[in-house]
């Protein structure tokens, strides 16, 4: 199983990735040692995720996270949420 997921901090900045461990991954982004591009930006909360049977299907769905039209679907599913 594999989650494609987006995280915000404080700020309101969002992450988008994906994993096949998500709790152990939103440890690492929240981890002062960890090489991404979250690091130091944190405390990270996931805010949207979804599951998928294939890496593939997965990739295929952060990438459309990040085009303009992802991010409308991403900021319509999160205002939902609360």
């Amino acid at each position: 199983m594999y989650y494609t997921y987006v995280l915000r901090n404080c700020d309101g900045l969002l992450y988008k990735g994906l994993t096949n461990n998500i709790e152990k991954r939103i440890g690492e982004h929240n981890s002062s040692t960890f090489p991404s591009y979250t690091k130091g930006k944190g405390p990270w909360e996931c805010v949207y995720k979804e599951v998928f049977d294939t890496r593939r299907e997965a990739e295929e769905r952060e990438r459309f996270f990040k085009t303009g039209k992802g991010r409308d679907f991403l900021k319509r599913q999160i205002n939902k949420q609360g």
